[in-house]
């Protein structure tokens, strides 16, 4: 037989057997999840399947990157907290596993804080892609309400817009809309602001 068509009869059984390794779709557990391979990937663990997001663009990077700054600055400079961003588990519940692209979590729910996982952020920051509009507009909207997390953060590239929400009795309301020229703002966070045409600066 020649090399071609071993190769062809062996791949696919091969792939085959390896995918056996892993649990079927819907199945998989915090166990599971926290027994995969390191990788620089974002993977989120929910409603037992796994979501690996679309790689982030450079777009993407640099917003996170000038709003991590902004944000660790501030939060260095008053002593409130931690500032991280993905690839970081966040455990919002058992089961319930997101990675948001930048999170703060104050010096009051230290406790949340682990070298594996962290617990529910007190402010959480999507920066969003085509790729995560709805997922970052829907699901995780409702899902970091229902965990508590008192700030929300949509970050628009191609809007040149930031939304700010903020948890009014477990539901989120608009703080505010900006735009450029103008100041985002958190609550939480009393006396921040970053200028919008910063962030979204080429």
């Amino acid at each position: 037989m020649a090399t071609q068509d071993v190769l062809q009869e062996v791949q696919p059984r091969l792939a085959t057997q390896i995918a056996q390794l892993w649990p079927p779709r819907g199945e998989w557990t915090e166990a599971d999840y926290f027994a995969l391979p390191d990788t620089n990937r974002f993977i989120e663990l929910s409603e037992g399947e796994l979501i690996i997001p679309p790689h982030p663009t450079e777009t993407h990077q640099r917003v996170v990157l000038r709003l991590v700054l902004a944000f660790q600055s501030f939060v260095e400079t008053h002593n409130l907290g931690t500032i991280r961003f993905a690839p970081l588990p966040v455990r919002l519940w058992p089961g319930k596993i997101r990675e948001p692209d930048i999170l703060f979590v104050s010096h009051a729910h230290a406790e949340r804080i682990s070298e594996q996982v962290y617990g529910p952020p007190d402010l959480v920051v999507e920066v969003l892609s085509s790729g995560t509009r709805r997922l970052d507009r829907g699901e995780k909207f409702l899902e970091y309400a229902r965990a508590g997390v008192d700030e929300y953060w949509l970050v628009g590239p191609e809007a040149r817009t930031i939304e700010v929400f903020v948890l009014v009795e477990d539901v989120y309301t608009l703080l505010g809309k900006f735009g450029p020229g103008e100041g985002a703002r958190s609550q939480i966070l009393a006396g921040f602001e970053v200028m919008v045409d910063e962030v979204f600066a080429g």
